[in-house]
C-alpha cells in the first residue's frame, strides 16, 4: 500500500487530482483560482500496520505572479476512512491495487500518529523522489526541554485556521494523566527558519512560563522552484492548553459588560515586557543604523500610499501622517531584537495558575519569512496590542450603534503601558514619537485589510487614524 508512489500507473495522477481540491482549502493563498501545480519533491512515512500509504508532496503553484510552494500531506487507503468524507481529496485507480481513496493527511489518524512520532524522533522518514540539484531530506527533532513520556490516544484537526493546519493530539504522560499537544503543519513553505520554531523554542529552553512548552519540530531540505536548494521547517509541536480563552474573547466580554479591564491589561503589559526582556537575553540583538531606520519608515510611508489608494479620503491627512513618520526618524531608537511580530489579543491565552501565555510567534503571515525572522523594535508589539484594544471596543461599537466604549479603550491601553513599564523599568510613553508612529502604521495596515475584506468595518481603523493624529498634535503642543 505504501508503494503507491512508484512505477504503477494512476488515474487520475496526483497532480491531476490536487488542483481543484486545493483551490477550496482555507490555507490556499490564491483565492478564486485553481492552482497550476508542478511537483518539486515528496517524502514518506511508514504505517506500522502496512495498510495506509503516507506521502507528503511539495508542490509549487506557478499560476500567480510569484511561485508559491505548498506542503500537501496525503494518505492512500483501500477503503473509505469512516467519518472523514470532509477530508477526501478524491479517488484514483491504481493499475495493480485498484481503487484508492486519497485523504488530506492531517485528518487521517495514521498520518497524525506517525507525524507525532517523527517530531519525537521515533519515526524515520523516507525520500519519495530524488533531485539532481539537491540532497533532500527530512529530520524530526524533539526539543531538549520536552522530557515527558508521551502516549498518543487520538487526534483531531483544529478548525478555523487560515494559513496552516493544526492537529490536536490527545496524549497522556507516564502516569496516564492528560497531556494534550498541538502540532502546526505549515502549508506554505519558504526557505529559512520559521520564527514560531526559533523564537518559541528559545523561550521554552530558557524556561519561560509565558509560552506553551515546545515539544519538537520537523525540518527539511527540498528542491526550490528555481532549482536551488531550500531548507526550512515543515511542522512545529507544542503543549496544548485546553479550556482556556484568548484575550480577545475576554476583552470583548469586558467591553460588553462595561467591566473594568485594567488589572488584566496591566498584567498583560507585564507579561509582554517579560517576554521581550527574555528574548533580548537569549537571542541576538542588533544596533540600530540609519539604514535600518530608513527601511522601517519607508515601509510605513508605503503603507500610507496603499491605504490612500483604497480610501482616497485619507489624502487629506497626508502632511500630518508624513510629519508623524518624520518625527519617528529623528527620535532615539532602541536596539533591534526578536519580537512577536503579529501581536494582538487573539494571540494571548489566559491560563489558570500561569496568567497570560503568548502564542504564534510566526509573525505576519503575509510578510516574507526572511523579514519575519529579522530583529525588530519591541514597540511594534506594544503598538499592535494597543490597536487590538481599540479593535475590541470598535467591534462592539459596530454592533451597538450609538454607544461608545472609548473610556474602556483608554483605561485598558494606559493600564497595559503601566504594566509594561513597571516590569521592564522604562515606560513606553517615553518613546512617544515611535509609539504613535507604529500605531499609525498598524492602523493604515488595517485600513487596507478592511477595505479589501470587510468594508463595513472600515470606520474602525479610519477613525483610529484621525484619533492618533490628534494625539500626535497634542503631544507636540
Amino acid at each position: 500500500m505504501a508503494e503507491i508512489h512508484q512505477t504503477a500507473s494512476l488515474s487520475p495522477t496526483k497532480l491531476e487530482l490536487l488542483p481543484v481540491w486545493m483551490s477550496t482549502q482555507r490555507w490556499y493563498a490564491a483565492k478564486g483560482r485553481v492552482p497550476k501545480l508542478r511537483r518539486l519533491w515528496s517524502w514518506r512515512l511508514d504505517d506500522p500496520a502496512g495498510e495506509v500509504g503516507i506521502e507528503t508532496l511539495l508542490v509549487v503553484d506557478e499560476g500567480g505572479s510569484e511561485p508559491v510552494v505548498y506542503q500537501v500531506p496525503l494518505t492512500y487507503r483501500g477503503a473509505p476512512l469512516e467519518g472523514a468524507r470532509h477530508a477526501l481529496v478524491g479517488t484514483m485507480e491504481h493499475s495493480v491495487l485498484g481503487r484508492r481513496w486519497v485523504y488530506d493527511g492531517a485528518h487521517d489518524p495514521v498520518y497524525a500518529a506517525q507525524l507525532l512520532a517523527l517530531v519525537l524522533g521515533q519515526a524515520i522518514p523516507q525520500a519519495g523522489s530524488q533531485s539532481d540539484t539537491a540532497e533532500p531530506g527530512v529530520v524530526g527533532e524533539r526539543h531538549p526541554s520536552w522530557t515527558a513520556e508521551t502516549t498518543l490516544v487520538g487526534s483531531k484537526v483544529l478548525k478555523g485556521e487560515q494559513s496552516n493546519t493544526s492537529i490536536i493530539f490527545d496524549c497522556t504522560d507516564s502516569d496516564g494523566a492528560p497531556k494534550p499537544l498541538i502540532c502546526k503543519v505549515f502549508r506554505t513553505l519558504q526557505a529559512g527558519d520559521n520564527p514560531d520554531v526559533t523564537v518559541q523554542g528559545a523561550l521554552s529552553e530558557a524556561g519561560s512560563s509565558r509560552v506553551p512548552r515546545m515539544v519538537g519540530a520537523v525540518s527539511a531540505t527540498w528542491p526550490a522552484p528555481d532549482d536551488s536548494v531550500a531548507t526550512g521547517h515543515l511542522a512545529f509541536a507544542q503543549e496544548f492548553l485546553p479550556g482556556t480563552e484568548d484575550a480577545w474573547r475576554v476583552a470583548l466580554r469586558s467591553v460588553g459588560a462595561g467591566a473594568d479591564f485594567t488589572q488584566a491589561a496591566s498584567d498583560l503589559g507585564a507579561a509582554t515586557a517579560e517576554v521581550h526582556e527574555l528574548l533580548a537575553q537569549v537571542l541576538p540583538t542588533d544596533p540600530v543604523t540609519p539604514e535600518a531606520i530608513a527601511a522601517v519608515v519607508a515601509s510605513m510611508r508605503g503603507r500610507y500610499i496603499s491605504a490612500a489608494s483604497e480610501v482616497p479620503a485619507l489624502a487629506a491627512y497626508e502632511h500630518q501622517i508624513a510629519a508623524v513618520f518624520d518625527r519617528a526618524v529623528n527620535a532615539p531608537w532602541p536596539r533591534l531584537q526578536r519580537i512577536h511580530g503579529d501581536y494582538h489579543l487573539g494571540q494571548v491565552l489566559h491560563v489558570p495558575d500561569r496568567g497570560w501565555v503568548l502564542l504564534d510567534f510566526e509573525g505576519e503571515p503575509l510578510r516574507p519569512l526572511a523579514e519575519r525572522g529579522r530583529p525588530d523594535l519591541a514597540v511594534r508589539d506594544i503598538a499592535g496590542m494597543l490597536r487590538s484594544f481599540d479593535y475590541a471596543a470598535g467591534s462592539w461599537e459596530h454592533s451597538h450603534p450609538g454607544q461608545s466604549a472609548r473610556a474602556w479603550v483608554t483605561a485598558a491601553q494606559q493600564a497595559f503601558l503601566d504594566g509594561y513599564g513597571a516590569q521592564c523599568g522604562r515606560d513606553p510613553r517615553q518613546d512617544a514619537a515611535l509609539l504613535i508612529a507604529f500605531q499609525l502604521d498598524k492602523a493604515l495596515y488595517e485600513v487596507v485589510y478592511e477595505a479589501r475584506n470587510r468594508p463595513t468595518w472600515l470606520t474602525i481603523p479610519t477613525d483610529a487614524v484621525s484619533r492618533l493624529l490628534d494625539d500626535a498634535r497634542k503631544d507636540l503642543s
